[in-house]
């Protein structure tokens, strides 16, 4: 059994590469329980953080500490089946699929993905499915262990009072900021025109032998055009439910009806359903930016800001009631940092168009507006009205007023300091022999993104293997 060698690994290696590998004399290094740690596994895993870091600089203890990250997963995972914590094949599925579609999009589609691997999708999944799995229960055994941990104030104040002065953070100044969103409608003449399109193009497919493919080519407005339209298989949640529902009533190979979805008008092919997971080819209809009736949605805005300003109704009653944003209308239209989940945004990480409507904001309790934004994963033209809630200038950080941050620091430390005894008592209790000298090492020094996680998709270039330290 091989551990962490995942899709993330395996993609900037080329199979020329692996095979080249293969013909090498291997070393056991480490063994645990019954599970082998060879030589050419902690050299695939250094090398897969030194591509993750955009490091050249190779440090021998690196690959030290490696290893002793690769014990400590297997250590877990044998905890794993101790207390029989499970995966089901369902997360495990929905998982890589979306790691698979991740790398689809990056390398350009299915066929420049299956030509890397020299095996097809199906192949891929069936062979590297397993090791997800064991990632995945790593991961669950060390959530568990994480989610028991708390922290107290007082022990926040004594972390916070042993960080000499001098060395407290820089604060940036941040922004608390609040939004209600208006998405302008198509005109009528321009959807039912998308419709009449969308409907056409169907019937070519139906009746004079035209393929979805060449249309979507020709005339989809979908992400996945150049490629013909084709979505790799996904789960049925992680799409639209009415392009979800529309699919899954198929069977392989036919046409659904013109499909109504918040992003236009689909014309839609299934191709392969395997379990709750469906793969598809579609054609989307949308209508333009020029299209789109941007007065209506001003106006709207317009009224709600003179509400809010001139009659005493609060931002985020009107938030709720009001916004086209599915995300922030539930909570009154506030706006957190995506990053650490805070209410307060650092300015200078707010993106460009967000930043000129703040800076146009004179006071705190001040309202922009009506302005232009991208929204939405669909990058749709939307408009909204800001309010700036709060400002905190540059400062030293303090638990005044960065209460949260310092505790969540605090509690970091903490974890790490309860998760290593454990892993170490764990070790006690485990068979774990080395099969090489190693060196003393100073685990506090280990880099914390050597902590295993399901890994993100991977740079597509290949690095070039640093020299390993065993002979």
């Amino acid at each position: 059994m091989r551990y962490y060698i995942t899709l993330a690994i395996l993609l900037f290696i080329s199979s020329s590469a692996l095979a080249q590998q293969r013909q090498v004399v291997d070393q056991v290094v480490a063994v645990v329980n019954n599970n082998i740690i060879l030589k050419s596994d902690v050299d695939m895993q250094l090398q897969e953080y030194m591509q993750r870091q955009q490091s050249q600089n190779f440090d021998e203890r690196m690959w030290y500490f490696v290893l002793e990250s690769m014990i400590d997963n297997y250590v877990l995972l044998e905890k794993a089946k101790i207390d029989s914590v499970v995966v089901s094949d369902s997360e495990v599925d929905r998982i890589l699929d979306q790691r698979i579609n991740q790398m689809i999009e990056q390398v350009g589609g299915e066929r420049a993905l299956e030509q890397a691997f020299g095996q097809s999708i199906v192949e891929i999944k069936a062979e590297y499915g397993e090791q997800f799995r064991e990632d995945m229960l790593v991961n669950r055994v060390r959530e568990q262990r994480m989610n028991r941990i708390n922290i107290t104030r007082p022990e926040v104040v004594e972390f916070y009072n042993r960080i000499p002065q001098d060395s407290l953070p820089i604060i940036p100044e941040s922004v608390s900021l609040s939004q209600i969103t208006a998405i302008p409608p198509p005109r009528p003449d321009a959807r039912e025109n998308a419709r009449a399109l969308a409907e056409q193009l169907r019937d070519s497919i139906l009746h004079h032998d035209a393929t979805i493919e060449d249309l979507a080519r020709r005339y989809s407005d979908g992400p996945t055009a150049a490629q013909g339209g084709g979505l790799p298989m996904v789960a049925t949640t992680d799409l639209l439910p009415e392009y979800a529902a529309a699919a899954a009533a198929l069977e392989p190979g036919e046409i659904s009806e013109v499909v109504n979805t918040p992003q236009g008008f689909h014309v839609i092919r299934l191709n392969e359903r395997r379990g709750q997971s469906i793969s598809t080819h579609h054609i989307l209809i949308s209508v333009g930016d020029e299209e789109l009736d941007e007065d209506q949605a001003i106006d709207k805005l317009t009224a709600i800001r003179d509400s809010v300003l001139h009659h005493n109704r609060p931002f985020a009653e009107m938030a709720r009631r009001h916004s086209d944003d599915r995300n922030t209308a539930p909570a009154g239209g506030r706006l957190v940092d995506p990053q650490t989940g805070q209410r307060h945004i650092p300015v200078n990480q707010l993106d460009p168009t967000l930043h000129r409507t703040v800076m146009l904001i004179d006071s705190v309790g001040g309202i922009s507006p009506p302005r232009s934004y991208r929204y939405g994963e669909d990058d749709q033209r939307a408009f909204r009205i800001v309010k700036l809630n709060d400002r905190i200038e540059e400062h030293r950080a303090n638990l005044e007023q960065d209460y949260q941050l310092i505790r969540s620091y605090a509690l970091q430390q903490k974890s790490q300091e309860i998760m290593a005894d454990w892993v170490d008592e764990l070790r006690e209790e485990m068979y774990v022999e080395y099969r090489i000298p190693v060196p003393d090492l100073d685990t506090e020094e280990m880099p914390d993104q050597l902590t295993p996680d399901v890994p993100e998709a991977p740079p597509q270039q290949q690095q070039q293997q640093p020299p390993p330290p065993v002979n």
